[in-house]
């Protein structure tokens, strides 16, 4: 599934709304940890493309079905800017230029591609019901510019 996004600040709230909308289907609960660390992803990486582009943008979402207990979620962000993501040193004073970190500390996994004039911005949660209840983390790979580091 997925949303066309404008280039609009605005768009950040919408696509918000329009991710929470898709959950329930899916079987991931509104006041799951899993869901509400999804709806800060898609408000990261929409900003992101929203502020940095000022080009529109394409929201997908893959969610698994309500019988796929372990399943992974998929978010990707997919715009008409060739300009890599680059994620950011700030102090603490700044206002902004934390979002690939977010990104970086809460998925499991995440990336990002040149796609044709553009690129697509990925990152992944799984849907591990045990670990995500006792707050820890479910492992996994993240990757960045082509890097891939294990994440215990």
């Amino acid at each position: 599934m997925q949303l066309e996004i404008r280039p609009d600040p605005a768009e950040v709230g919408r696509a918000r709304r329009w991710a929470r909308s898709r959950l329930a289907g899916s079987g991931i609960r509104a006041d799951e940890p899993l869901a509400e660390t999804l709806i800060l992803l898609v408000s990261e990486l929409v900003t992101n493309a929203v502020v940095h582009t000022g080009r529109p943008a394409v929201l997908r979402l893959s969610l698994p079905g309500a019988e796929d207990g372990e399943a992974t979620v998929r978010l990707e962000v997919a715009d008409r800017s060739d300009r890599a993501p680059v994620p950011r040193c700030v102090d603490g004073e700044a206002t902004g230029g934390r979002g690939l970190a977010l990104v970086d500390g809460l998925a499991d996994r995440w990336g990002w591609s040149a796609e044709g004039a553009g690129k697509r911005i990925w990152c992944e949660l799984d849907r591990c019901a045990r670990a995500r209840e006792a707050a820890a983390p479910c492992g996994g790979t993240a990757a960045y510019g082509g890097l891939a580091y294990e994440v215990v």
